[in-house]
């Protein structure tokens, strides 16, 4: 860990739930080394909040609507490379990890774990340590060990991006807009991903991301 990290710590919390959000604010202000100084329910709203308040941890869900958490930790990381970020999400697919971690997440938590072990993972993540936990950790070495057993993870993290989506309900304009790319391009990624995954149709994209968990379109 690094010791130029101490608390009290700040926290950003960004969740589309406010249910979540009041929960969570609970656990943070229970554990008593934490000060929430914003709340986010957006991806353009954390980046917002994060630029204004700098807080030393960003707890992101990666199930936000709009341009989603991997693209708001992305855009994050480019304004504000030193924040610790911490990715939360109700999925435990072995792709959403490698895909926080490459865009540049510090840990990664499901929402099905205990309390403690968020309370945990942010007070290691805060403090410049990497968290996750003992099964992701396992499915990671053996996927390190045995090779990638997802068809996603050949995508890039830009391509996994546009196919979270397209396969969400959004139209290649919709995507274009939301990325802040041409439309042309986003429709030269869609041809990529449909030929990475073998399909040659959105809605068979959908039918892939329905069969894996991540999507409920």
């Amino acid at each position: 860990m690094n010791p130029g990290f101490h608390p009290p710590w700040t926290v950003l919390l960004v969740d589309a739930c406010p249910v979540i959000r009041v929960g969570y604010r609970a656990l943070l202000e229970a554990a008593q080394d934490f000060i929430l100084v914003a709340e986010a329910d957006t991806g353009e709203a954390a980046l917002k909040a994060c630029l204004a308040q700098a807080p030393a941890v960003v707890i992101m869900d990666l199930a936000l609507p709009g341009s989603g958490g991997i693209e708001a930790m992305r855009r994050i990381l480019q304004r504000r490379p030193a924040a610790q970020i911490l990715a939360f999400s109700p999925h435990e697919d072995i792709i959403l990890v490698q895909q926080a971690l490459r865009v540049g997440a510090r840990g990664y938590v499901t929402k099905r774990s205990p309390p403690a072990v968020l309370v945990d993972a942010v007070r290691q993540v805060a403090a410049g340590g990497v968290y996750l936990n003992a099964d992701i950790a396992q499915h990671l070495a053996v996927q390190k060990t045995h090779g990638p057993s997802s068809p996603l993870a050949g995508l890039s993290t830009r391509e996994f991006e546009i196919f979270s989506l397209l396969t969400s309900g959004e139209t290649v304009l919709e995507v274009a807009q939301q990325l802040s790319l041409s439309g042309k391009t986003v429709a030269n990624y869609a041809t990529q991903i449909k030929s990475k995954l073998a399909v040659n149709s959105l809605a068979a994209l959908t039918r892939l991301a329905i069969r894996l968990g991540l999507s409920h379109a």
